[in-house]
C-alpha cells in the first residue's frame, strides 16, 4: 500500500523549466539525465526518487509533432519564396530537422517527468508503507 508523504504544493511551472534545463524538479541543483535520454534513479543533489516517471513515447511524440510544425512551413515558405534546387530544399531542411529534434527530445522528456512530478503522477510524492 502507499500513501502520500506529504501535502506540500508542488508549483508546475518552475518544475517544467527545470525539466526543460533538464535538472532535478524538486531542487533545481541536480541533473536529471545521467545521459541523454537516460533519467538518474535518485537526484545527486537532494536525493529525490525520480525512477518513478513514465515518459516512455510521450517525448517522441511531441518532438515530432513541434518539429514538424516548425519546418513544414519554412520548407513550404522556402520552396514558393526562393524556389532553390530540391536537393539542395532535401538536404538543409534534412539537417535542421535532425538538430532540432535531438535539441528538444531531452528537453521535452525532461518537462514530462517534471509534470509527472509535480502533480504526483506513477508514484512521484508516495512511499511504500508496510501493513
Amino acid at each position: 500500500m502507499a500513501r502520500v508523504i506529504s501535502d506540500v504544493e508542488r508549483p508546475l511551472g518552475p518544475a517544467m523549466r527545470r525539466g526543460w534545463q533538464r535538472l532535478c524538479p524538486a531542487c533545481g541543483k541536480g541533473r536529471l539525465m545521467r545521459s541523454y535520454l537516460k533519467v538518474q534513479d535518485r537526484c545527486p543533489a537532494c536525493g529525490e526518487a525520480l525512477y518513478h516517471h513514465r515518459a516512455d513515447d510521450g517525448p517522441a511524440y511531441l518532438t515530432i509533432l513541434l518539429v514538424g510544425h516548425i519546418v513544414a512551413p519554412l520548407i513550404l515558405f522556402s520552396f514558393i519564396k526562393f524556389r532553390p534546387e530540391p536537393w539542395i530544399l532535401a538536404s538543409v531542411f534534412l539537417v535542421a530537422t535532425v538538430a532540432l529534434s535531438l535539441y528538444l527530445l531531452p528537453r521535452l522528456k525532461g518537462v514530462l517527468v517534471a509534470i509527472q512530478w509535480a502533480k504526483r503522477m506513477h508514484g512521484f510524492g508516495t512511499e511504500a508503507v508496510d501493513e
